[in-house]
C-alpha cells in the first residue's frame, strides 16, 4: 500500500489511537489540526489536547483555528495538497471549502453504527437507551450532521456492565484498526459507499453536567443504564444534606416503595418500577468506596425518602 498524504483532525483521547496507527502504517501526515488548547484541571492551566500532545512528540505540525471562517484559513488549508483528511471527534464544523480541497475528501471516524446516535454523545446516548451493540462508522463527509455516504462499519457489543469508560477504550482502538483498513480498502478501489437513510436516525445530544442527578421516578433499568452511561463524566448522584452522594456502580434487584425510598440496610432503592442496589459510592471529598464501606461511615436509614430532582434540575 502506497503511503498517503494525510492531514488529521482531531482533539480528544479517543482520537489519539487512530492517529498513532495512521502514523505507524507509514502515512505522511503532513499536519494535525485540533482545538486551541483550553483551561483544564484545578489548576485551570491552558493545555494543548491529547491529539495536540501526541503530534509535537511525534513532529507533526500542529494548527489551532478558532474556525474556518477566514480565506487565509481555507488557503493554508488547502496549501498542504493532502490526499486525503482523517477527522474523529474535532469538534468544529467543517465547510465545503474545507471538505473539498484534498484530492479524496475528508473522511469521518464516528463511534456508533450511522445513522444511529449522530452527533456529540453516541457512546453515553447507546448505552442509555440500552442497545445491544455499537461500533464504528467511517463516512465520507459532507456537510450535513454525521450524514454522509458509509464507507465501512465494525461493531462491538454493548453488555450488561458496559460504562462509558470502558466502551470509549475499546471504540478508540476500534476506530483506529477500521481507519487503517479503510484506507487499504480505498486504495485498493474496493469500497462502494452507501448513502445513509434518515430512517432510524437519532441524535446524540451532547451531555450536560446535571443529567448526572438521578430521578427515582425513572424505571431501575434506566437509572443503572445511566449510571454505567455516565461513568466516569460526570458521574451520577443523589442530594441529601447538602451533599452529592456519587453512585458509581449499582445492580438492578428486586424490591418496590416510593421512589427514592432506602429500602433495606444495604441501601437498596426503590425506583419508578423495580430498584437498585448501590455496588460503589462516594462522598465529596473522599476516595470512592465500595457501598458496604461507604454505609458504615454514612448513616442512610431505611425509610429515608431521597429528594427527586425538581423541575429546571435535570
Amino acid at each position: 500500500m502506497a503511503a498517503l498524504r494525510l492531514v488529521f483532525m482531531g482533539t480528544p483521547e479517543i482520537a489519539v489511537p487512530a492517529l498513532s496507527a495512521l502514523w505507524n502504517d507509514g502515512h505522511e501526515v503532513v499536519c494535525a489540526y485540533s482545538q486551541p488548547p483550553r483551561p483544564s484541571g484545578r489548576g485551570h492551566r491552558v493545555t494543548p489536547s491529547p491529539v495536540h500532545n501526541f503530534a509535537e512528540d511525534h513532529g507533526i505540525p500542529v494548527r489551532t483555528p478558532e474556525n474556518f471562517k477566514s480565506a487565509e484559513t481555507v488557503s493554508n488549508f488547502a496549501d498542504l495538497n493532502a490526499d486525503l483528511a482523517v477527522v474523529m471527534a474535532y469538534g468544529l464544523i467543517l465547510p465545503a471549502t474545507i471538505l473539498e480541497a484534498p484530492r479524496l475528501g475528508c473522511i469521518n471516524i464516528h463511534v456508533s453504527l450511522l445513522p444511529c446516535w449522530r452527533g456529540a454523545a453516541p457512546i453515553q446516548r447507546a448505552i442509555m437507551a440500552g442497545d445491544d451493540e455499537t461500533g464504528v462508522t467511517i463516512m465520507q463527509m459532507d456537510e450535513g450532521l454525521d450524514t454522509g455516504p458509509i464507507l465501512r462499519q465494525d461493531r462491538v457489543p454493548i453488555g450488561q456492565e458496559t460504562t462509558a469508560e470502558s466502551l470509549h477504550d475499546r471504540l478508540a482502538q476500534l476506530g483506529a484498526a477500521s481507519i487503517c483498513d479503510a484506507l487499504v480498502d480505498l486504495q485498493a478501489g474496493d469500497v462502494d459507499p452507501m448513502p445513509q437513510s434518515d430512517v432510524g436516525a437519532t441524535y446524540a445530544a451532547k451531555i450536560t453536567r446535571d443529567e448526572g442527578l438521578l430521578d427515582w421516578r425513572q424505571s431501575a433499568i434506566d437509572v443503572e443504564r445511566r449510571i454505567r452511561a455516565l461513568n466516569p463524566w460526570p458521574g451520577t448522584w443523589f442530594e441529601r444534606n447538602g451533599e452529592r452522594i456519587r453512585i458509581l456502580s449499582a445492580e438492578l434487584v428486586n424490591g418496590a416503595g416510593e421512589p427514592g425510598t432506602i429500602l433495606d440496610e444495604c441501601a437498596v432503592i426503590a425506583c419508578g418500577d423495580g430498584a437498585i442496589k448501590p455496588l460503589v459510592m462516594q462522598r465529596p471529598g473522599k476516595s470512592a468506596t465500595d457501598a458496604e464501606a461507604f454505609l458504615r461511615g454514612y448513616d442512610l436509614p431505611v425509610g429515608t425518602v431521597l429528594a427527586l430532582p425538581q423541575t429546571g434540575d435535570r
